[in-house]
């Protein structure tokens, strides 16, 4: 295995889940003819003008992510628009890693996903 390729993905205008359907696939190294599922032969990613990411629908209106404390009644809801305007890179990399398999392997392909 030689040097990792680099690829840039310029955001604006697109849609956040067609953007990271892309991103998980060259993450993962799916756009190689040498891909095997149990290595990790991914590119690295770089992301810009990630401000100008659209969202279609009402999602930033009506879509709450959650998250919680483990303690009794510790659920934490937030809304997208509220995440998108403090931190636009968040919403981006949670989809992402809800699209890599849930192994051993997504912390590597994560750290090589590098959002401007």
């Amino acid at each position: 295995m030689g040097p990792r390729e680099v690829y840039t993905i310029d955001a604006s205008g697109q849609a956040i889940g067609r953007l990271a359907s892309q991103i998980a696939i060259l993450l993962r190294g799916k756009n190689k003819a040498s891909y095997v599922p149990h290595l990790d032969e991914g590119g690295v990613v770089h992301v810009k003008n990630i401000r100008e990411v659209i969202f279609t629908g009402k999602k930033l209106d009506q879509k709450k992510y959650y998250r919680h404390s483990g303690y009794p009644g510790g659920l934490k809801t937030q809304a997208l628009s509220q995440i998108q305007t403090e931190h636009p890179d968040e919403v981006l990399r949670r989809a992402v890693k809800q699209m890599l398999p849930a192994n051993r392997l997504r912390n590597d392909m994560l750290k090589r996903l590098i959002i401007n």
